[in-house]
């Protein structure tokens, strides 16, 4: 079998991947990206063995603007001019960064408005809910007041009018369907209908909040420019911007790249492009390959708005369950009885709609991220591994595995599977831009070998569990293999 990059497991425990998905827009990312600059500051140690083999190819990575695939121990590359069309030199292809028959370009949603700003909606929130138990529990004290002869003269008087009130309530649901419908949009790239009442231009104030916590929470632990795992994430930022340049939602956003040294395995992109990136993740990789679907992943939930997608999904959520809330309060005998039935709404609404919405959402910007990395010729063969990895990791380290419908992320191997369906199409997107061919070795091949490779050492003892620190293992000098452990 040639030479070809053999993939590793993670050197530590893999945490939880769930990221703040109210994170919100920054008004002027010009202004934050010199602020992030001022506060970089001073140098840090190396990261692990996989993170200074990430670190060491940054030499050999190319600059932003050019077409690229990382095969066997090398970049090829193709460099983009403004015209959109790649000059080559006798060891690069010519690459047409918008082909003829627009297998780049996609549409674009209209703009909406909405009538109140969301950190107003997020004010009335609560009262409404307030508003809603008092109400409810009003009703209930008002009810136990009446005396027995006129509760059933109310109860006479509700049949007599039965009509109206199902006609009022007709009129009701008439007006909340017809709200849902002439707010719907369609998601850009993939097309899907959804709700989308706000934008992300809608979360200036929040998410200006919300960047000056970040900075201050991270400040004594963001790595300097100068640092090399820094300047890796920000040239496969660049390289898949600039690869992507076609799509609206990517050009006209302001991106910017913060790297947090913790060793957390998590990355996210605020919506207004502010990139940040633990050092975890970079140790939890096996190659640039899998790097740049995951920052490709992040880079899809700005672009495809998910956060506004969310926030308006969870006010349209909000004032639909008030009307249960309020007959929640107004039916229950006693006030311990409606916390309770309080409690139990909210946990079914949790666990009905938002964690699927949610999971939908992620499984979305795998689909997208797959096609970014694709445009920037990845081997995007690689992004299935990666998940692959999280699971054999989560398996080897004793971690305990949560149900996929108590996470608002879908399973690693669930993830892994959407991806292996999709990555035959990628193959073609890609082959559609003129990349370099990609290797012969596919792998997830190579993982599934080493994977067995791995579990035929540790299986044969029967006093030894598979447990331990996990270390790299090699089969030469120059290619690490896989992840193993070491037996207890």
């Amino acid at each position: 079998m040639e030479a070809a990059r053999i993939l590793c497991i993670s050197s530590r425990t893999i945490c939880s991947l769930n990221r703040l998905v109210s994170r919100l827009t920054l008004r002027n990312a010009s202004n934050t990206r010199r602020q992030n600059k001022s506060l970089k500051t001073g140098l840090y140690p190396a990261a692990s063995v996989l993170g200074r083999s990430l670190t060491s190819s940054l030499s050999a990575m190319p600059p932003a603007g050019c077409s690229t695939v990382y095969r066997g121990n090398h970049w090829h590359t193709s460099y983009i001019h403004t015209s959109g069309v790649c000059s080559r030199s006798p060891r690069t292809l010519t690459i047409v960064q918008n082909p003829p028959g627009g297998s780049r370009s996609i549409r674009t949603s209209s703009r909406l408005h909405v009538l109140l700003p969301p950190h107003i909606w997020l004010l009335i929130k609560p009262v409404q809910k307030l508003f809603a138990i008092i109400l409810g529990r009003s009703l209930r004290r008002w009810w136990k007041s009446l005396p027995a002869n006129k509760r059933q003269l109310f109860k006479e008087s509700v049949r007599q009018n039965k009509w109206r009130l199902s006609l009022g309530a007709g009129a009701l649901g008439f007006v909340i369907i017809l709200f849902y419908f002439t707010n719907l949009d369609e998601t850009p790239i993939t097309g899907r209908s959804r709700l989308l009442v706000f934008r992300k231009e809608h979360y200036n104030l929040l998410t200006s909040l919300e960047y000056e916590s970040l900075i201050e929470e991270y400040k004594d632990v963001l790595l300097p420019a100068e640092d090399g795992r820094y300047q890796l994430v920000q040239r496969i930022v660049d390289h898949l911007i600039a690869c992507n340049r076609d799509l609206p939602e990517v050009s006209k956003i302001q991106w910017a790249v913060h790297v947090v040294d913790k060793p957390e395995v998590n990355a996210f992109v605020l919506p207004n492009g502010q990139v940040f990136m633990f050092t975890g993740m970079l140790n939890a990789v096996a190659d640039i390959n899998q790097l740049s679907f995951i920052l490709g992943h992040e880079l899809a939930h700005a672009i495809l708005e998910h956060t506004a997608e969310k926030a308006s999904v969870s006010h349209f959520l909000d004032f639909l369950f008030l009307i249960s809330l309020t007959m929640i309060w107004a039916i229950c005998p006693m006030d311990s009885l409606a916390i309770v039935g309080q409690w139990v709404q909210s946990k079914l609404r949790e666990f009905l709609f938002e964690r699927p919405y949610s999971r939908t959402l992620e499984a979305e910007a795998d689909k997208v991220g797959l096609e970014l990395a694709a445009k920037a010729c990845v081997d995007v063969r690689a992004s299935s591994v990666f998940w692959k990895q999280m699971e054999v990791t989560e398996t080897l380290g004793g971690l305990p595995r949560v149900p996929e419908w108590l996470s608002t992320h879908p399973s690693h191997e669930n993830r892994a599977e959407h991806l292996d369906r999709l990555i035959p199409k990628a193959i073609k997107l890609r082959e559609s831009c003129n990349c370099p061919d990609l290797s012969s070795v596919d792998p997830r091949l190579i993982f599934e070998l080493s994977v067995k490779h791995l579990l035929q050492n540790h299986s044969d003892s029967e006093n030894k569990v598979i447990t331990g620190a996990i270390k790299p293992l090699r089969v030469d000098d120059r290619v690490p293999v896989m992840a193993a452990v070491r037996g207890a």
